[in-house]
Formats: structure tokens, sequence, C-alpha cells
């Protein structure tokens, strides 16, 4: 295994948010941070590494001896065939995407009976795209974005039949939809290419609990477990630290409406599911971030970067053990 830096954790410190005070990294500002903290690579933003030189900014990666991943979103055909042409010409090893369609929280009901076909969109979209892949060349890797649940990302991988093509597994997300973290590490880990390591508090609500970002090691997703299960399964999987968004996410999981287009789910799966929330959530505390708070944006940047430095102190330990 081997452990990167994204950038999506960041995005006060880094520049990257509209609102941000702080000049705008570039691919190699990512790079040399990502050494700093003693990591072996960079998942970078698509607009960042075309922005610059792409092929200057292949060759700083090489010479630190370090992976590259590209953080590419949507499931338009040409724009994701562009993305991995480009992987492939700068040698990275996969190509991360999004694909929304729910609301951020798992939240399908906007799109009631229109779900199906949108699946079989994302089927077909990504089916050409992999049927130009280069053979042997760079992955395409689909994240549980708060959108997808296990049972969609597992059809998806079956129906396309690629090695190349898989899953960005987002450690903190499969509470977004409605499942217990590590059935759902457990379920897809054979098709897992890349990791966002991202870990949340679990705040009650009278519609379900909201997850709000903390650093890794400091909330309730068990990192071991993870390590433990891809270490068997896909022992040379890319894992990178991204910590959560700046807003919470509300998961309203006991509103009967949240439902609507969930693939049928077992009492089991329900039961482990809220024993896990029961275990883990707080019933009291301010699960506000400097964000949601309205503070500065210098004072967001340092609530990130503090927030980065605890998280990799804890990562420090594990990579010690499987890297």
């Amino acid at each position: 295994m081997k452990f990167g830096l994204t950038a999506y954790g960041t995005v006060f410190y880094m520049g990257i948010h509209p609102k941000a005070t702080r000049p705008r990294f570039t691919a190699k500002d990512q790079i040399d941070m990502a050494e700093a903290y003693g990591l072996q690579g960079v998942e970078l933003p698509y607009d960042t590494l075309r922005s610059g030189d792409a092929d200057e900014t292949a060759e700083y990666v090489r010479s630190k001896g370090m992976f590259l991943n590209i953080a590419a979103g949507g499931y338009d055909t040409a724009n994701l065939k562009e993305a991995m042409r480009l992987a492939n010409r700068v040698g990275a090893i996969t190509v991360r995407t999004v694909v929304g369609g729910a609301k951020i929280g798992g939240d399908r009901r906007l799109m009631a009976g229109q779900w199906q076909p949108f699946l079989q969109t994302l089927l077909r979209n990504f089916g050409e795209v992999m049927a130009a892949a280069e053979p042997g060349g760079a992955n395409l890797a689909v994240e549980n974005h708060q959108d997808l649940a296990s049972e969609e990302l597992l059809w998806l991988c079956e129906q396309i039949g690629s090695k190349q093509f898989g899953i960005t597994l987002d450690t903190g997300n499969p509470l977004a939809t409605a499942e217990e973290p590590v059935d759902f590490f457990r379920r897809v880990a054979p098709h897992v290419r890349n990791v966002h390591l991202k870990d949340y508090n679990i705040f009650w609500s009278e519609e379900g609990y909201r997850l709000a970002r903390c650093p890794l090691g400091q909330g309730v997703i068990d990192f071991p477990a993870l390590l433990g299960i891809l270490s068997e399964a896909n022992p040379g999987v890319t894992l990178s630290v991204e910590h959560g968004a700046l807003e919470a996410r509300h998961i309203r999981v006991l509103m009967e409406d949240y439902w609507t287009e969930y693939p049928p789910r077992t009492a089991l799966q329900l039961t482990r599911l809220l024993r896990f929330v029961e275990d883990h959530a707080r019933s009291r505390g301010d699960w506000r971030t400097p964000y949601e708070k309205g503070e500065s944006p210098e004072a967001i940047a340092a609530y990130e970067i503090d927030e980065l430095n605890r998280g990799t102190a804890y990562l420090a330990a594990l990579m010690k053990q499987y890297a």
C-alpha cells in the first residue's frame, strides 16, 4: 500500500475555495506538501494538472519516487477519455471520478423515478470509456461520493467487467448511504482501486444523524480494520488523506422518504447501521466547523492544517505497518 495526499480536505489552506485568501497551490506545491508529511504520492485535481506543464509535473513526481492519481469528475465520456489519455501520458495510476445524482448526504428524493435511468446512463458511459481505454493503462475509479451505494458500485463493476475499472473508496461516506462502514469495506474491497482516508464524528438529529469532519483517528472509522481488509484483498492499492467537507452532512435515515430510490436493505444491514450509530453518536456538542460559524478564511485555513497535522500524525503508525 502507498499513502498520499488529496487537495480537497484543505481547500482554504491550498487556496482552492473561491473564498480563500491564500495563493492557489500548484501541483508542485501539493507534491512538496505530501513529501513533507512523509507521504508517498498525490492525487492532483485534473484542472491543476492541466493548467500547468503536466509532463514537467509527472517528471517531478517521478523524481520524488511518488505515485500520481488524478481527481476528475462527472460521467461525460469525452471528458473522461481525455482524462484517461492524460493519465496514461503522465504515468498516473488512477483517474477518480464522482457522478452526483443524489444530493450530498445520500438524498435521492429529487431523483424519484429517475434513478434507474441515471444508473443506465452511467453504465453506458463508463462502458464506452473503458472500451477505449489503453490496455494495462490507468484505472478509472468511481467514488462513493455520498451518492452511489455499495450495491450500485458493485453492479457497475460487475457489468463493466474490466480490471481497470473500479471504486474509489471514501472511508467516511458509507454512512451517508446508510451502510455500516466495515461491512461496506468488506463488500467492495476486491474492486477498490483507490482510497480516500476520511473520518467523521456523528451527531444525532431528529431526522437521523449528522456527519461532521474530524482528524483521522479521532472519529468513528476503524482504520486498522480497513487496512487489514485491504491488505488481504488489494495490497497494492493507493490511499490518500482527504479530511471531510467544511459543511456537516445530514443523513435523514429516520425520514421515510429518505429511502426513495434506494436498493432494498435487509433487517440485518439496518440493525448493524443503527447499532453503529447508537454506539458512536453524540447527543450534545457543536458539530459546526469554523466555515459553518462564519469565521475568517485565515481561521478556516488554520483549522484545516491543524486537522491535517493531527490526522497524518495518527496515520504515521499505521503507515509503518502497511506501507
